[in-house]
């Protein structure tokens, strides 16, 4: 509208002076011209209308000098001269300025606000740039026009490379602008969804560590083939970083690592301390056992252990191994009787992890195989629950009272979590077995020795221990997921080659604890 009245005004005070426009005003360079991210196309109601205006003031000026031309003497057709070159000269330096509108801000401060507003708003831009997530972003996209489009374009192939991230976490950022506040979301890499691939790379600690018990060590018994030692596992949405010693030992500076359980846990407790050592003696670590209480000494001169403990001198780091099946706090019912039950209290934590519960910073539970009325009736032992015998039917279904347990010990080490920051508490799920054609005391076998018969890939996104899954819901203690990528290695046991007959629930080593300790090392 205002192009249209000033123009007709233009039209009538030029016919008024003898002279009539034959072009219509336009920007010299409206071809090609983009005014802060405005297309041409949109030049007449937006950054033109701001050119046109400032044309007109000067057409009208010149008009005024005309007249004055035309009714004065010669000493005022002198000043008018004058005049003449002053327009002349605004006029050339008002193109130039139109013609470099996007890096001149003189033009933009004088025009009106509202037109401000309008014409020069900057366009949205993705905030937060998440090469995995970039819906927002393409939604934006979409809605530029094309000379937008290659300027992002121009701008994107300016970026440097992003430096080298972690991507076991990524950050995803979502703003309220109008609020002034911003949430942000951690997605955690789930390590246990990946394959095996083959690694022709060597175990990182020779058979002869002298961590590992003799008969897991499957290279010192009469078995020939070891492909199992041939793979390494490798998660699918991420990537799990190598597993370095002297990092790990600087990560847990002045730190106690616990692994409390059963023969799987003891497995994982070796496993990690010929990782740590390479399998090499050293002076650096010393055996603290004693000082934890792990010691007992017999009659005969020998010594039982009920757990081991080692300190790297050089860190400080301790990483040890407490014995307990079933993560229960076990008593006897008549001390004076050699011949006495003991008191299987599931609502009661182990002595270990209650008397150094605030000593510990990393803890590694786990409890499985058991879990079963041979296993306890062999133990001795008789499931208590508020310091008396269970009477309750349904609790004393020994799955039933597994679960108690598991419930039990995670709401209790999830209090605490809530006192100490600086403990973390991982339940390692079930330790696969793979007996076939019987059990562990029937005649049970697991003599395959190739590998992925069974496939290579875990896809699913939860872990398929039901008990530990709904066990850690809601709390902060985090889930050591190793049953699913376990499950496809049922070469690598040492089935009848260790000293008792097939042996198809521990694993050789080295061998699979290795990975569960570079899934745990990369969790934490």
């Amino acid at each position: 509208m205002v192009q249209d009245s000033s123009k007709s005004e233009g039209e009538a005070e030029s016919k008024r002076n003898g002279r009539v426009s034959k072009k219509p005003l336009r920007h010299p360079t409206a071809r090609n011209h983009t005014c802060n991210g405005i297309s041409p196309t949109q030049g007449v109601n937006d950054c033109a209308y701001m050119e046109l205006h400032a044309i007109q003031h000067l057409i009208s000026f010149v008009f005024v000098l005309q007249m004055e031309m035309k009714g004065g003497l010669g000493d005022a057709f002198r000043v008018t001269g004058k005049h003449l070159s002053l327009a002349l000269l605004a006029l050339v330096l008002t193109t130039l300025l139109l013609l470099d509108w996007d890096r001149n801000p003189f033009l933009y401060t004088h025009v009106p606000t509202r037109h401000q507003s309008d014409t020069l708003l900057p366009p949205p831009a993705c905030f937060h740039h998440d090469p995995n997530n970039s819906t927002a972003c393409m939604e934006l996209a979409e809605t530029k026009t094309e000379g937008q489009k290659s300027q992002s374009l121009q701008k994107e192939e300016r970026k440097e490379p992003e430096a080298n991230v972690d991507d076991s976490e990524t950050e995803i950022t979502d703003g309220d602008l109008e609020n002034g506040t911003t949430s942000v979301e951690r997605k955690v890499c789930n390590y246990a969804k990946g394959r095996w691939v083959a690694d022709s790379r060597p175990p990182s600690y020779p058979v002869q560590c002298k961590y590992i018990q003799r008969n897991w060590a499957c290279r010192l018994t009469n078995r020939t083939d070891f492909s199992y030692e041939g793979y390494r596992w490798q998660p699918i949405d991420c990537k799990m970083p190598e597993f370095e010693p002297s990092q790990f030992l600087e990560r847990m500076k002045h730190k106690v690592v616990a692994f409390i359980g059963d023969s799987l846990s003891r497995e994982q407790f070796q496993s990690m301390m010929c990782m740590l050592t390479g399998g090499q003696e050293s002076s650096d670590v010393e055996d603290v056992a004693e000082k934890y209480g792990f010691l007992q000494f017999l009659r005969n001169g020998a010594i039982h252990h009920h757990g081991w403990a080692y300190r790297f001198r050089t860190t400080n780091t301790t990483i040890l191994h407490s014995w307990s099946a079933r993560l229960c706090d076990r008593q006897p019912v008549n001390a004076s009787d050699p011949d006495t039950l003991y008191a299987m209290h599931l609502d009661r934590q182990p002595a270990f992890i209650r008397e150094n519960i605030d000593q510990l910073n990393v803890l590694v539970l786990n409890t499985a195989h058991h879990w079963s009325k041979q296993m306890v009736n062999m133990d001795k032992e008789v499931m208590y629950v508020n310091g008396t015998p269970v009477q309750d039917r349904n609790l004393r279904n020994i799955e039933n009272a597994k679960i108690f347990k598991v419930k039990n010990i995670v709401k209790w080490l999830d209090s605490k979590l809530a006192l100490n920051p600086n403990l973390q508490v991982f339940l390692r799920t079930t330790s696969p077995r793979h007996f076939f054609k019987g059990d562990w005391n029937s005649g049970g076998s697991c003599d395959n020795t190739i590998p992925m018969t069974r496939g290579s890939e875990v896809l699913q996104e939860e872990t398929i221990d039901k008990v530990v899954a709904d066990a850690v819901k809601g709390t902060r203690v985090k889930v050591l997921d190793i049953t699913a990528l376990s499950d496809l290695r049922d070469e690598a046991h040492i089935s009848h080659y260790g000293k008792k007959a097939n042996d198809c629930l521990h694993w050789c080593l080295p061998g699979v604890p290795d990975t569960w300790n570079e899934l745990l090392s990369a969790q934490l």
